[in-house]
């Protein structure tokens, strides 16, 4: 069953001289209980499909949307009432995330103040119990805390442990391991996976490392330009990319090539959100692109649960690889 319900989502911000189109058209379906993937360069539209599921949007934004749903309910109508008590957002940088100046007790204790009606007695065994939830050593210790006095794994945990005081039912991860080394970035990706099975949980996982992506995602949609290009099972988008895009991002990626080759890069820039683009906006980095993608919008292919966008029918596996 659908959580997440998005159709033809877009958002455009006022700015003098013309509208910024920030989202141009936005599908996102994602299934309770499961890790969905948003992926894309920086300035693909990501966090700020985030910001629209919050209810955060500058104000003067204009949101369209063919259906814009969070468990069956108008995000347009519900987002603001919605935030923190059935959605709540994982920040990807949990220094800047948390109060310097105040002790951990206190930040996850004003985020349980208010969404729960609890004594101070049971908000502190709650805080306690969240924190361990999270792997936290010691989560006594924790509480005491300030910020500056703990690793960054050990305050991407207490932000983790803060998204889930509120008692919400979809975690926006929004590149949650970006500020962490390797070896702390898999234990936090193993943590989400964990709180996903144990918990029930639903997480929409901003990110654009295509790594992360295939550890711990369930499904993906691509983004590119404010536009989801291609959506699926993550074995699905991994293994048999569909669109242009995502194939050069994955050929981007360090371990693709034979050792010693020089890495694959995507060649151009992604086009400004105050650019009109009638066509396909990737025809001018897409070295498979005719002169037709860059004068309609492409079609809508798909093959079963994977669906993509693209003029170039690429249907078989061949083609798919190429």
């Amino acid at each position: 069953m659908a959580l997440l319900d998005i159709r033809a989502l877009s958002v455009d911000l006022p700015a003098p001289g013309g509208a910024i189109h920030a989202l141009r058209r936005v599908d996102l379906t994602v299934t309770r209980g499961t890790i969905h993937g948003l992926i894309g360069e920086s300035g693909c539209g990501k966090t700020m499909t985030a910001m629209a599921l919050l209810g955060l949007l500058p104000r003067g934004a204009d949101i369209g949307a063919e259906r814009f749903l969070f468990d069956g309910m108008a995000l347009r109508d519900v987002a603001s009432s919605l935030r923190g008590r059935r959605i709540a957002l994982i920040s990807q940088d949990p220094a800047a995330a948390l109060n310097p100046v105040l002790t951990i007790r206190r930040q996850i204790d004003d985020v349980l103040r208010a969404h729960h009606d609890l004594p101070r007695v049971a908000r502190d065994a709650r805080a306690v119990e969240l924190l361990a939830a999270t792997g936290l050593p010691d989560p006594a210790r924790v509480l005491r805390s300030y910020p500056h006095q703990l690793s960054g794994g050990m305050q991407q945990r207490v932000v983790i442990a803060q998204a889930l005081a509120t008692g919400a039912d979809l975690l926006i991860a929004d590149e949650p391991t970006t500020a962490l080394d390797v070896t702390i970035g898999a234990q936090v990706l193993a943590l989400l996976r964990r709180l996903v099975q144990e918990r029930g949980l639903t997480i929409l996982m901003i990110t654009h490392d295509m790594d992360v992506v295939a550890e711990v995602c369930d499904s993906a949609t691509v983004l590119y330009a404010g536009t989801s290009v291609e959506d699926g099972p993550m074995s699905e988008v991994l293994t048999r990319p569909r669109h242009p895009y995502t194939r050069a991002l994955l050929a981007a990626l360090p371990d693709a090539g034979p050792p010693g080759t020089r890495l694959a890069a995507i060649e151009g820039r992604i086009p400004p959100p105050f650019e009109a683009i009638a066509g396909c906006a990737f025809a001018p980095r897409c070295a498979a692109a005719q002169a037709e993608c860059r004068l309609r919008p492409p079609p809508e292919r798909q093959d079963g649960q994977h669906r993509w966008t693209c003029l170039v029918e690429r249907g078989t596996d061949d083609q798919a690889a190429a």
